[in-house]
């Protein structure tokens, strides 16, 4: 009856597992879907804060360079800036200069026509990030162009698609290797020898190589062309490996070769070392234990602060060439960027390592209490750090509660820490199973059958019980025995009497007797093992606090998928602080988009009284101001007066009346150069027209400035 049961029970609890693990795949799947169909193509950290000429402007002569100015330094190329004159032909000389600061501009041809001219640029900014964007200035007045006034698609795409899995497959690689690292060396150091830890940690070391590689043969075009053509072109490679990102990412790969060094000794000489200790426990003398024990210390120390080592290089791969690197404070953003992502990688790698420590491990190297407890408070202390840290991230890319709530990176941020709260609760629903934990029940097995046999017989024989007994529950294979072999031992006098007498006859019988036997033993090897598969379910569910550990574990762990993917799009996102700055800068430009031009008849009430007073400011926005007047007949001929002057008044903020009286350029045409106005405003525009001695007029008009 067990044999024909066991077999079911082993595949309801493989069946289990599976769905389990298929669930967790499938959830990982949902979610990069979900994030990178929701994310823009191209989310830039560096913004452009102003121009000269400024957007929209509209200026007497043409300059002879153009000048931007961005929130933080950028990396250009040669073709990082271009001027396009109204026809689209290139009008700028070249290369763009820096000029200090974050300002860079790019000189432009002589003798430029009048007309509508378009500045497009494509950068990188200091953190790694692609940044692109257009603008227009005219010379003279504006006019039509044969420009489209379309960004760029950097960083979006099939590329961008493919980089941004790239990082989130390299941060979990990380988490999963150096997480799974320090919970064996700190935690369970029986796991060094159970294959299904070991394959968890060389996952994450694969998959953190892999997706480095990756994402230095996309950076060329990631940041440029965005053409999947361009991925493996060898001159963009050669670029990629002198900038700042090629840099991070090659330092990456040479200390995932250390890593593996590290992997091969975790893993090789510390595992076997520790199941040594394991089977000969109590038959080496009292001095060899006490050497033993000291140099375990000895590696486990060794590999702790190489593995350390190793762990804070990696994260400071990410925080050199990213947020941490640029902005206020980057001199203690790094430092607090790398205990950031060591934190997350201990407490969300150690849980991953506990899960499958809890549903893959097998029942003779089952975790016990004291190592689960031993991630509890390692996994406290990591919660801390990252509570800490990320309090201070917070406050500096973020920097305002309006940046909180109305940016998507404030809005993100609210979602991981809304994540990493669910997360705590439900870690704190581990704990207390935790606290109820108890060992697991072989190890129980053990310790009764050491107690009964030390008592009956003495320490020697107690400890040869226990080895015994673990032999027994290691063993997963029957002997296979062939029946023939029993046979022989109990009749071997009478065999061999009938060998001789028949040996043809004997040969034949002895062939289709093993061939049966065979089978039999393979039949029954098959028995045992799903016997001793199921034997190893009961012995995991034995513990009801250990089950519900891991039902709550599990639940970790996927809410740890979800929170890993927020974060990957959190660091490809405009920081709050840079987004609201250029807002405040860009606000006045953002609100008109060419000069303003008002129309104001006029009547003085003498001869030749009557006309039309045309008024243009350009670019109407707070600063400095371009101001032309045209007085018209009512036939729409120009004709000269006396007299022109023009006033401003904010009466919202009792600013004013601000006279400007124009100079006269020709006929019926008035201009004046250097026109200050203060503020943004609702403006009331006076012009005072006298056509003669006595014939004079004030009309007036509002209008929104800046």
């Amino acid at each position: 009856m067990t044999q024909a049961i066991a077999p079911r029970a082993a595949a309801t609890t493989t069946g289990g597992v599976a769905f389990r693990v298929r669930a967790l795949l499938l959830l990982l799947l949902a979610v990069i879907g979900a994030v990178l169909a929701g994310a823009a193509p191209a989310s830039a950290h560096a913004a452009l804060t102003g121009s000269d000429p400024q957007q929209g402007a509209v200026v007497g002569r043409a300059p002879t360079q153009v000048s931007l100015t961005f929130s933080e330094k950028v990396a250009m190329s040669d073709d990082s800036v271009r001027v396009l004159d109204p026809k689209g032909k290139r009008v700028d000389t070249g290369k763009a200069t820096d000029l200090g600061g974050t300002t860079y501009g790019v000189k432009l041809h002589s003798g430029l026509p009048d007309g509508t001219f378009t500045v497009t640029y494509q950068v990188v900014s200091a953190d790694s990030h692609p940044v692109s964007g257009a603008f227009t200035f005219s010379v003279g007045a504006p006019s039509q162009t044969s420009v489209a006034l379309s960004d760029p698609a950097v960083g979006g795409g099939v590329v961008g698609a493919l980089y941004g899995v790239g990082r989130y497959v390299s941060y979990a690689g990380f988490i999963l290797l150096v997480g799974g690292a320090a919970f064996v060396l700190a935690c369970w150091q029986r796991g060094a020898g159970v294959r299904p830890v070991q394959r968890l940690v060389v996952s994450g070391w694969l998959a953190l190589t892999g997706a480095t590689l990756a994402l230095l043969l996309l950076r060329g075009s990631y940041v440029g062309s965005g053409k999947v053509g361009d991925i493996f072109d060898l001159t963009l490679l050669g670029q990629v490996l002198q900038t700042k990102a090629g840099a991070a990412l090659v330092s990456r790969l040479l200390l995932l070769a250390a890593g593996a060094l590290f992997i091969a000794v975790l893993f090789g000489a510390y595992a076997r070392r520790d199941e040594a200790d394991a089977t000969d426990e109590g038959d080496a003398s009292d001095k060899g234990g006490v050497d033993a024990d000291a140099e375990k210390r000895d590696l486990t120390f060794g590999l702790a602060i190489g593995g350390a080592v190793v762990a804070a290089g990696l994260a400071a791969s990410w925080a050199m060439a990213e947020h941490a690197s640029t902005g206020i404070q980057a001199g203690l953003a790094m430092p607090v960027d790398v205990l950031h992502l060591l934190a997350v990688a201990v407490w969300l790698g150690g849980l991953s390592a506990l899960l499958v420590a809890l549903f893959r491990a097998p029942a003779e190297t089952q975790i016990d209490a004291a190592a689960v407890r031993r991630f509890s408070r390692l996994a406290f202390g990591s919660v801390t750090v990252l509570a800490a840290t990320g309090i201070y991230q917070s406050w500096r890319q973020v920097g305002s509660w309006s940046a909180l709530t109305g940016t998507w990176y404030g809005q993100l941020l609210l979602i991981k820490i809304g994540l990493v709260a669910v997360l705590v609760g439900i870690a704190w629903i581990s704990r207390r199973w935790t606290a109820q934990l108890s060992e697991a029940p072989q190890a129980k097995a053990l310790a009764t059958a050491g107690a009964k046999a030390g008592a009956g017989t003495g320490t020697t024989a107690g400890t040869t019980a226990r080895a015994t007994a673990l032999a027994e529950l290691r063993t997963k294979q029957p002997t296979k025995v062939p029946a023939n072999s029993r046979k022989s031992s109990s009749g071997g006098s009478d065999s061999e009497n009938a060998d001789s007498r028949d040996s043809n006859s004997g040969h034949s019988n002895s062939r289709d007797s093993h061939s049966a036997d065979s089978r039999r033993a393979a039949q029954l090897a098959r028995q045992q093992t799903a016997v001793a598969t199921a034997r190893q379910k009961r012995l995991r569910d034995a513990d009801p606090a250990r089950a519900g550990l891991r039902r709550s574990v599990l639940a970790e762990a996927g809410v740890a998928v979800v929170l890993l993917a927020v974060t990957t799009v959190l660091t490809s996102t405009e920081p709050g602080r840079t987004e609201e700055a250029a807002k405040q800068v860009t606000s006045s430009s953002s609100q008109r988009s060419g000069p303003l031009s008002l129309k104001l008849p006029f009547d003085t009430g003498g001869q030749d009284g009557k006309g039309t007073a045309e008024i243009t400011l350009a670019p109407a926005r707070v600063g400095g101001n371009e101001m032309h007047v045209y007085v018209e007949r009512p036939n729409g001929k120009a004709f000269d007066i006396p007299e022109v002057k023009v006033a401003f008044t904010l009466k919202a903020k009792k600013i004013g009346p601000l006279p400007v009286t124009p100079d006269r350029i020709a006929t019926g045409h008035w201009s004046a150069i250097g026109v200050q106005i203060p503020m943004a405003g609702d403006w009331e525009i006076a012009v005072t027209v006298r056509t003669s001695d006595i014939d004079q007029t004030t009309v007036t008009k509002n209008a929104k400035i800046g």
